[in-house]
């Protein structure tokens, strides 16, 4: 079984796109589209910004989505996946592919994402950090003993986790997290707590956007963040992506949920091969590839 997976946020590189937009009239199009709905010209920073122009959050989120989405798009007849997942931000490129939502109402959803996301970084420092080579369990029980707003964030794959939450906590779980035989705890360069309790004030803001937008009927399921299981009823997308912002990341349990029912080729769908390098991390015998607009022609 086919399964197509989406990265998220930092993918991103200078140039992202203009591959696809050089070779296919119909990508060309959507971005176009994509500069009116967002009343820029995104395209200027993929195609020619700099890696600093595509760091800035309200450009990061909407590229990343652009890339992937319309990457899925122009393969044509040869998408045709039995599951989707999304890592993060991915999951709204995943909803796009699989048909619950439009392209346009997915961009809009992104940006309007980004933008809450950025407000919420705002409010109190926070930050993130990357633990290696500790037991989810051991991870999990240091940010509960920690003093202040520290949780599990993203479980990228068996030994590499992403702890989310106050910056003076976050120190703290980070010492913690090497007195426990961590081979490193490292102090990411993110604006925010991601996932996180902190997110609260972002989550409120996109679930009234998601609230008021259509979701349809998927065309094969998607393996949401929150649940790790796939899921085809859009009402539980849309409950299960409201959530997104402030529950962890379920990565490791959702390609492990994947492979037991049946996914036996996972292709990347977007820029880098983050998610590639976590699903052979999960499981070694997994076969993986990456999308290409040379596979699509």
């Amino acid at each position: 079984m086919k399964a197509y997976i989406f990265p998220g946020q930092g993918a991103q590189f200078s140039g992202m796109g203009l591959d696809l937009y050089e070779n296919s009239p119909e990508a060309q199009h959507l971005f176009e589209d994509a500069n009116e709905i967002l009343g820029f010209h995104i395209t200027d920073i993929m195609f020619e910004g700099t890696a600093e122009a595509l760091k800035e959050t309200k450009v990061t989120q909407p590229a990343i989505f652009l890339h992937s989405v319309i990457l899925a798009k122009t393969l044509g007849e040869s998408f045709k996946p039995d599951m989707v997942a999304g890592h993060s931000l991915g999951e709204l490129s995943a909803l796009v592919a699989n048909g619950t939502l439009t392209f346009e109402d997915g961009l809009k959803l992104v940006s309007q994402r980004a933008q809450a996301m950025q407000k919420a970084c705002e409010i109190q420092p926070s930050t993130m950090a990357a633990v290696l080579s500790l037991e989810d369990a051991v991870v999990e029980r240091i940010c509960a003993e920690t003093e202040g707003v520290v949780v599990a964030a993203n479980y990228n794959c068996p030994g590499q986790l992403v702890i989310s939450g106050e910056v003076d906590a976050i120190n703290r779980a980070c010492e913690a997290m090497k007195e426990a035989g961590a081979r490193r705890a490292l102090v990411l360069p993110v604006g925010g707590a991601f996932h996180s309790p902190m997110m609260e004030p972002a989550r409120e803001e996109l679930a009234t956007a998601i609230e008021n937008t259509m979701f349809s009927k998927p065309n094969c399921p998607i393996y949401q963040n929150v649940t790790a299981s796939a899921i085809i009823d859009e009402t539980e997308i849309k409950k299960n992506l409201m959530s997104q912002l402030t529950a962890p990341v379920r990565w490791t349990q959702s390609v492990q949920q994947m492979i037991t029912d049946g996914a036996t080729l996972f292709t990347e769908v977007g820029p880098g091969k983050v998610l590639q390098g976590l699903v052979k991390k999960i499981n070694r015998e997994a076969e993986t590839a990456s999308a290409t607009i040379e596979s699509a022609n």
